[in-house]
């Protein structure tokens, strides 16, 4: 553990929404924030790493940093990059995001080479809000998370497609698909509880044989790694706030022992909590 630095997003006149357009920084340290990132990259050689991968991207390519993910921007040119930070509620209020939180976060780059339209939509987006950050009219605010909306439209999109076509359209639509966003929904309003395949089974009206078929189908993964998953990312968020004990992020995320929330956490995220927090406060 090295470079640990503290980042503190100013979301300026704009609730929940920053941009940065000029003097980006060209390196940055190991860190974390509960903020989204989305970067348009305006030039070759630009090289990040999200978790444990490195990505180097090239200008047009659109670099994807999620909610809590520890990333670093290793290398970029003078003004090689403009990105947008906002806050993870525009993400974690709607369920259909919700649903498809796994596949949306496992998307961390879309290259213009392979997907000019949605690269260059989405570049025309991020131009369009700092035009709004500018010129700072009425609704600029509500102007720039409807943007925002339209280009997580468009990321939802791509990686539903990019899914699609592995494991075919239907994957996606009908009661199955309706049934995944509802236990999504419930996972997330109890994870802090003590909950089991059972429970979530019967909240939405499935057996349990057929909700655990259901569910790795299209989640591929298991119910409790699911369910550690989402405590996890709750437990980072709970870190950020320095005044609690990691034990109590450890059970008001849901988990019941400190030594099973240590090894999900580590399983997830390839640190110890005390060493993640650490990444945040710069301490």
């Amino acid at each position: 553990m090295k470079n640990e630095s503290k980042e503190i997003i100013e979301y300026r006149a704009l609730s929940g929404i920053s941009i940065t357009y000029e003097n980006a920084p060209t390196h940055f340290p190991p860190h974390w924030h509960s903020a989204a990132e989305f970067t348009v990259v305006r030039k070759d050689r630009c090289s990040y790493r999200i978790q444990d991968t490195v990505y180097r991207a090239a200008k047009g390519d659109l670099i994807l940093i999620w909610p809590r993910e520890l990333h670093e921007v290793i290398s970029t040119p003078k003004e090689g990059t403009v990105f947008i930070q906002f806050s993870p509620t525009i993400l974690e209020q709607n369920l259909d995001m919700v649903a498809i939180s796994r596949l949306m976060t496992g998307c961390h780059i879309i290259r213009a080479e392979e997907e000019p339209e949605i690269t260059a939509s989405v570049a025309e987006k991020v131009d369009k809000i700092r035009d709004i950050f500018e010129h700072r009219d009425y609704f600029s605010e509500t102007k720039c998370k409807l943007l925002i909306y339209e280009i997580l439209l468009l990321i939802g999109d791509y990686v539903l497609r990019e899914q699609g076509e592995q494991f075919g359209e239907e994957h996606f639509t009908g009661p199955a698909w309706s049934y995944i966003r509802s236990i999504c929904n419930v996972i997330a309003e109890r994870s802090g509880e003590r909950l089991t395949e059972v429970d979530v089974a019967a909240a939405v009206g499935l057996s349990p044989f057929y909700f655990s078929k259901l569910f790795r189908k299209y989640m591929q993964t298991s119910f409790p790694g699911y369910l550690a998953a989402v405590r996890v990312r709750t437990a980072i968020r709970l870190l950020a706030d320095e005044e609690l004990s990691i034990t109590d992020c450890a059970f008001q995320a849901g988990f019941q022992s400190t030594t099973t929330f240590n090894k999900a956490f580590r399983e997830v995220t390839g640190y110890s909590p005390r060493e993640y927090r650490k990444l945040h406060s710069g301490s």
